[in-house]
């Protein structure tokens, strides 16, 4: 199988997704591509003292208004109906990384009252070899590497925004998602035309400050395959730990559901339980937990750790 690189060149980078643009590169099922991608906010150095910083430029608006991504990356033979298998062989962070909390309207921070006066801002500086963060404000974490943004475009003209999650990828922020992790999408349209991008060194389940511990990605390693005997409506992903199920919607409670019944169909796949059989025990081992309530579409995905049922 062949290998590839991408680097986040302009050729390469976009904000949006659509079925109408043009791939940066073709593949065949099973090859690999390693990217390096840029920070969500197309960052291309570490923010001042000052809260400043040089981006990437030129970008095209409406098109580069999003997450700085990668790709469209087109793959032979993926037709609607298929899945996408992405399997994570491997992920560095780059050197640096940034978050921050309250100072603008967005929703929680509306709840929290905390809207007024300037952003809390941390920057981090990361240890790609010992997997360890260190803000400037002395703050010292274990990280846990994992992209925000991995998906295809739908099959609706126009572009589409990076901040909601959809059924064919986007924005899950899920922190499952980490190196060793295989991540099954549904395709939408004729040759996937697949991205990346939004690398977060650590994010806890909610992603609740809004931005996770942003920075970029020095090497991000996946294996792009099509798989015509897997049919899905949403995201489904196998982990180190276990099978992982999504729901995405506006309602934290739809979503919930939602990722409900995808193990619940999962379960059936797995071991040939009846729906009812598969609830009962999912009500023992299956987590539901909060993905991230920040992005307007909010997400909950269920856990169903490896080995729990004998």
């Amino acid at each position: 199988m062949a290998k590839y690189t991408i680097l986040p060149e302009r050729a390469a980078l976009h904000g949006s997704f659509s079925r109408d643009f043009e791939p940066v590169i073709t593949i065949d099922s099973g090859d690999t591509i390693r990217f390096r991608t840029l920070d969500a906010g197309w960052g291309l150095e570490p923010f001042s003292s000052e809260g400043a910083r040089k981006k990437f430029e030129p970008r095209e608006m409406p098109r580069d208004r999003g997450h700085a991504l990668c790709g469209p990356v087109k793959i032979r033979g993926a037709e609607p109906g298929m899945t996408l298998e992405i399997k994570i062989n491997d992920l560095r962070p780059g050197p640096w990384g940034w978050n921050s909390a309250g100072g603008f309207p967005h929703p929680i921070n509306q709840a929290l009252k905390l809207v007024d006066g300037e952003q809390f801002h941390l920057n981090w500086k990361l240890d790609s070899k010992s997997m360890i963060g260190v803000s400037d404000k002395g703050h010292t974490l274990a990280l846990s590497p994992f992209m925000g943004i991995m998906g295809m475009p739908p099959d609706e003209p126009g572009i589409h925004g990076t901040t909601p999650p959809r059924f064919c990828g986007g924005n899950i922020d899920c922190k499952e998602l980490i190196a060793g992790s295989t991540l099954y999408l549904p395709i939408p349209v004729a040759g996937g035309l697949f991205s990346v991008g939004d690398g977060h060194a650590l994010q806890g389940d909610g992603e609740v400050g809004c931005p996770a511990l942003e920075c970029p990605m020095d090497m991000v390693d996946l294996t792009l395959s099509l798989r015509e005997d897997i049919h899905l409506k949403m995201p489904r992903a196998k982990t180190p730990t276990g099978w992982v199920t999504m729901g995405f919607h506006e309602d934290l409670n739809e979503a919930a559901i939602i990722a409900l019944d995808g193990m619940l169909e999962l379960m059936k796949e797995l071991f040939g339980y009846k729906r009812k059989e598969a609830l009962a025990l999912s009500s023992l081992v299956v987590d539901l937990r909060i993905t991230q309530i920040v992005n307007g579409v909010r997400g909950v995905h269920a856990v169903l750790p490896h080995g729990v049922i004998k």
